[in-house]
Order: structure tokens, then sequence, then C-alpha cells
């Protein structure tokens, strides 16, 4: 199994963002723009990017939603994260074990996902439209592509 991107490691970077949240539930699609912007903080103005920039763009977050449900899946299981239904669907937060779960992990890296996680929850989780965001994420890439395109009836093709 690759470590990278498995759902278990997209279920523990999910799990920091359920427990930054605390008590309060995100669905899916704000787990996956919230997932992407904690990874990505430097784009979004915040602090340095955990991850770099892929040339993938919009397909990342396009693949990220599956990989979000199957780390939910993985929380679920371990008793890590709960699920209810709301008006709106489907809501995750951490259960009461996952907050602790998430203080005793000691790697660097955790630690950098515990401070992104705080601050795009602080900055960005409660008055949060995720259509239009994840929509301004994927119309940066694009603006930033098409600057990089050789101009028409160039010779640089």
């Amino acid at each position: 199994m690759n470590p990278l991107n498995s759902p278990l490691e997209v279920g523990m970077r999910a799990l920091v963002l359920l427990s930054a949240s605390f008590p309060e539930p995100l669905d899916v699609a704000r787990l996956v723009y919230l997932d992407h912007v904690m990874l990505h903080s430097g784009d979004m103005d915040g602090p340095p990017s955990l991850h770099p920039s892929l040339p993938a763009g919009p397909g990342e977050l396009a693949m990220k939603r599956h990989l979000v449900e199957q780390g939910l899946v993985v929380l679920l299981r371990a008793g890590l994260a709960d699920v209810e239904a709301t008006a709106d669907g489907l809501a995750y937060r951490a259960s009461e074990e996952g907050p602790g779960f998430v203080d005793i992990l000691e790697a660097p890296y955790a630690s950098d996902l515990k401070d992104r996680a705080a601050w795009v929850i602080a900055a960005q989780a409660s008055h949060l439209d995720v259509r239009a965001a994840t929509r301004a994420i994927t119309d940066r890439w694009a603006q930033e592509f098409q600057s990089h395109l050789p101009a028409p009836g160039s010779d640089h093709a």
C-alpha cells in the first residue's frame, strides 16, 4: 500500500481538521476544501504550504473527495469520528477520543498539520461558501496555467 494519500493518511488529516473544529461537524465538501487549504496554505495567504503546488491543479481537488470519504470510513471504524444526519446531509465530527488521539501525535509533520488546521478553521470554516471557494481555486489555477501558455501565433509551440 502506498502511504501517500492513502485512506489512513487522508483520514488522519481529516481527523486533525475535525479535532480543530470540535465540536462543530464538517461535511465532506467542507473537509475536501479545508484539507486542500491546510496543505496549500501558502497559496491561500496563510502560513507556508506543507505540500508543493501540483500542475494537476483542480484535478487534485476532484480526486480528493473520494480519498476523504475513504479516510472518514477509517476514522469511523476506529471510533475516532462520528457521523450525523443534518438537514443539509451527512456531517462528521471528531468523537470524544479524536482530539486526544491527535494530541498524542508528535511528528513534526503532525504538528505542522495541527497548526495549519487551527489556522484554516479560524480563518475560513464558519463563513465559508465551499462551492465558491472551490471555484476560486479552480479559476486561479486556470489563470495561472493560461499565463504560462505561448501566445497564439508565437513560434513557441
